[in-house]
């Protein structure tokens, strides 16, 4: 069932949820989102999913390592808060979650009824957009909300013309 949007409700405000990886061009849709967020008064979700495939060890490892990534996960969020707060008047609400990517991004929407589009950023490699682009593109079913994908080869420049 898909739930419906309430960001265009009096009292709500648009949220543009990004997810955070540590590709390149991560930062290009973290730009464009922040910048686009200022501009038209919405909000900035930052999502960072971790694989519960990183966690198959015995348990005492297992819970170790499960620290060390939500750790990991909270510093690469912290970096990507800093670099939005650094171009836009926003503040980012972050999200961390462990499971299938996919699958993760598509109850972040189903939850929170504000989130109104999905911002990627392509790859600028040969191998094409990059994985998340394509298993976003390939999506059963879709995220029931727009998808912005900014070009990952923009300059910052280019992004605020856009944004």
């Amino acid at each position: 069932m898909i739930s419906p949007r309430t960001s265009h409700q009096q009292g709500h405000q648009r949220k543009f949820l990004v997810v955070i990886d540590e590709t390149p061009e991560c930062e290009r849709a973290v730009l464009y989102a922040a910048q686009r967020a200022e501009h038209t008064g919405g909000m900035v979700v930052l999502l960072y999913v971790i694989s519960p495939a990183e966690f198959q060890h015995w348990l005492g490892v297992e819970s170790i390592m499960r620290a060390e990534k939500e750790e990991e996960a909270r510093a690469t969020l912290s970096r990507f808060v800093d670099r939005a707060r650094a171009v836009a008047k926003v503040d980012p609400e972050t999200v961390i979650r462990e499971g299938t990517r996919s699958e993760e991004i598509r109850q972040l929407i189903d939850e929170d009824a504000e989130i109104a589009i999905l911002v990627l950023a392509a790859g600028t490699g040969s191998d094409g957009p990059g994985p998340l682009v394509s298993s976003i593109a390939s999506a059963s079913g879709g995220f029931h909300i727009p998808v912005t994908i900014v070009p990952g080869d923009l300059s910052d420049e280019e992004i605020a013309g856009l944004a």
